[in-house]
């Protein structure tokens, strides 16, 4: 790392920041991508979340670019080929299964081609704007780091480094839950009586011995759980994950959920061999908190596909609300032809100059944040971000007054798609 002044410093490393911080880098721009664990890559990796969704909406692909490419290298690595558009008529979304090791290796090889200087196991400690300039004390292994910057890019997911700056955030009365991903095996399906092992569930669950969520969403049974391998397949009540203390009790709290599961499992007649080979190094978090935009997504704006005029991407996923206390989940596809957008905006904290946030933390209701969080999504904001960040660093001109082709302009000439080039 040959200096302490960039062009744009990128806050997290995961789906959104990665690919800012590429963006940035292949735009020209001195970049720096902080990121907070050893790997990059996010929820795909860290969260074990490896299957982003979609890129593609009604027969098309609508989601391209940088994240695109990742995705489609760590494919080529193995020989596979990237998915065709799928059914034009079909509401569901398209999901792409990646390999972790292999996604996160490349995510480094791609940063580092791109001249982003990367900086692993550190954190922001402490952010201000300052006579035209983002200062952020960096904290990592060997302590405070001061660093500068023209544009600051908060790809956290939590919003971490727009609080710390002193920008106001949105907190829900109530977030989804998280899961803890995980890999089991040990047993063969076919040869269990399910029968008798959710009869015995019952009984453990009015004992207290195991709860609902620690094997699923609702009240399935055993089933969905064993025949999945245990992946991504429970319910982790996570408040306030945007903390550190938050955070700390839900990954205590996961791994208190799967030993309550383990020691179900094994106790049950065909599971004596039941065993966790895996599991995340993160527990996954749907939701935290928001920032408070200069613009915002509203259910009616995600749901009825609105055109915004300073839209920056597109996205595509259901409304899919996890709820708490084995409720369930609130899924509800989008209408037929509906292509929701992703404005500018929505990326613009309020009150702040030359700063940019990606990911899932943009300004929106908790109906379309349940949307607009995935993995494809983030993908999309985080290149824009990037793009931004580059331009006006170059410029000197603040990221809410680019011109908006200018901008669509940038990323459509790195691969991505722009609104409105995807049409009927």
């Amino acid at each position: 790392m040959a200096t302490n002044d960039y062009d744009v410093i990128v806050i997290g490393g995961g789906t959104a920041g990665v690919v800012a911080a590429i963006q940035a880098g292949r735009a020209g721009a001195r970049a720096l991508l902080v990121e907070k664990t050893g790997v990059l890559g996010g929820t795909l990796t860290n969260g074990g979340v490896n299957f982003p969704a979609s890129f593609h909406a009604w027969g098309k692909r609508v989601i391209a670019g940088i994240g695109w490419e990742l995705v489609g290298s760590a494919l080529a690595e193995e020989g596979r080929s990237l998915p065709a558009p799928g059914d034009p008529a079909s509401p569901r979304p398209q999901f792409v299964e990646v390999n972790i090791p292999i996604f996160a290796a490349l995510c480094d090889e791609a940063a580092l081609d791109a001249k982003v200087d990367l900086l692993l196991h550190a954190m922001p400690a402490a952010i201000a704007f300052d006579r035209g300039a983002w200062r952020v004390d960096v904290c990592g292994k060997g302590g405070l780091k001061p660093m500068t910057a023209r544009v600051l890019i908060d790809a956290s997911g939590d919003a971490n480094a727009v609080a710390l700056a002193g920008m106001e955030v949105v907190r829900p009365d109530t977030v989804q839950p998280g899961t803890l991903v995980m890999h089991t095996s040990g047993y063969d399906c076919d040869a269990l009586d399910f029968d008798a092992i959710n009869a015995a569930l019952a009984r453990a669950v009015d004992d207290g011995r195991i709860k609902t969520t620690d094997i699923g969403w609702g009240d399935e049974g055993a089933a969905s759980f064993l025949r999945n391998r245990g992946h991504n397949r429970n319910h982790i009540t996570a408040p306030a994950a945007e903390t550190s203390e938050g955070r700390t009790a839900a990954e205590i709290a996961a791994r208190k959920s799967m030993m309550r599961m383990y020691r179900f499992f094994r106790a049950q007649p065909g599971l004596e061999r039941f065993t966790v080979d895996w599991i995340a190094p993160e527990c996954g978090i749907r939701e935290t908190v928001v920032i408070r935009g200069k613009g915002a997504i509203t259910e009616a704006d995600y749901t009825g596909g609105r055109m915004f005029d300073d839209a920056v991407c597109y996205s595509f996923y259901p409304v899919d609300i996890h709820r708490d206390h084995g409720e369930g989940i609130d899924w509800r596809p989008l209408e037929p032809g509906t292509l929701p957008t992703i404005p500018r905006g929505a990326m613009l904290p309020a009150g702040s100059r030359f700063c940019l946030v990606a990911g899932r933390c943009i300004a929106g209701d908790r109906v379309a944040h349940s949307a607009y969080r995935i993995e494809a999504t983030c993908m999309a904001v985080g290149q824009a971000a990037g793009a931004m960040g580059a331009l006006a660093a170059k410029t000197g001109t603040d990221p809410e007054d680019l011109p908006i082709e200018t901008v669509r302009d940038a990323l459509r000439a790195h691969g991505a798609v722009a609104p409105p080039d995807v049409t009927g």
